[in-house]
């Protein structure tokens, strides 16, 4: 039986998400011999050159892109590499589903800071939505007896720059190719590491930690263009949803490859944002529906 074009886009969601999750794995087992911006580095270079390559194939890399363009680009480059830094000192340094739970809270950051700095509608009932969902991830970072966790609050630095990095990314035009932003993404970011790199002492990378930086490298590429399929070959209200499977995968994951399994208060923190997510994408949903059927010339 033939898969509708909205289920083959949700399985494309699911996979991304599993790839994404598979590549943290990755990164996080390497976390153990390599220092953190040489794992940025070695990743970033194999990133790199396979984004060269596929942009080089889909011709990408003759494209004209405009001063404005570039400038944004410029500064993506630069949250890219924000989010990447500090995610990967809460990851190298917090259960792998702690950290995958705090970062389930884009969505919410993302439909407030379109509302403050894009001028997008957003109704009570979603900002109730946001402020409920910002209790469970403080459910999830909350303060031990030392206070504060600085790696939870360094993952939630990670939420603030993804969510600026695709503030960004919504001003570009549309005429702009995916993979030449891509690209100059994973260049930017390689670049970065390299420099934050010369005050760290570098290790011998292991056949074992190459390998494991391979398949990271084959999975972050796996899940970016499977998000971008996604999205493209199913509804974005359907797919979208899709994306919590993420958090799945990394209690799953967590619990095999680390031993850990996160308490009950961060599970129900972990449940909240979820929970709310899912309402704020319904919610749009409607409304994109609702424009859409007032949009229609009447008979």
């Amino acid at each position: 039986m033939a898969l509708s074009d909205n289920a083959r886009g949700a399985l494309m969601m699911a996979a991304s998400m599993a790839a994404f999750t598979l590549n943290d794995t990755l990164m996080k087992l390497v976390s153990a011999d390599l220092p953190l911006f040489q794992a940025m580095f070695l990743r970033g270079v194999l990133t790199t050159l396979a984004f060269l390559l596929i942009a080089w194939r889909m011709g990408a890399l003759a494209v004209t892109v405009g001063a404005r363009d570039r400038g944004l680009i410029v500064w993506r480059v630069l949250a890219e590499a924000g989010a990447a830094f500090f995610f990967l000192t809460a990851l190298f340094n917090m259960p792998l589903a702690n950290v995958t739970a705090i970062l389930q809270a884009l969505p919410l950051t993302i439909t407030l800071a379109a509302a403050l700095f894009l001028g997008e509608r957003v109704g009570w009932r979603r900002l109730m939505a946001i402020a409920v969902g910002f209790v469970g991830v403080m459910l999830i970072v909350r303060p031990d007896a030392d206070g504060f966790d600085r790696f939870a609050i360094m993952a939630l630095i990670a939420v603030v720059f993804v969510t600026l990095r695709d503030l960004l990314t919504r001003r570009m035009s549309a005429s702009v190719p995916s993979m030449t932003v891509a690209l100059a993404t994973a260049g930017g970011v390689t670049l970065f590491a390299l420099i934050g790199g010369l005050a760290e002492d570098w290790a011998r990378p292991s056949p074992a930690n190459l390998l494991a930086l391979s398949g990271a490298t084959v999975f972050i590429i796996g899940a970016y263009l499977l998000s971008v399929m996604a999205v493209r070959v199913g509804e974005l209200g359907f797919v979208s949803p899709f994306r919590y499977t993420g958090l799945i995968w990394a209690l799953v994951l967590g619990l095999v490859v680390f031993g850990d399994w996160p308490d009950g208060v961060t599970l129900a923190g972990a449940a909240l944002v979820v929970a709310t997510g899912l309402f704020t994408l319904y919610r749009e949903h409607r409304l994109a529906r609702t424009l859409a059927r007032a949009a229609q010339p009447r008979a």
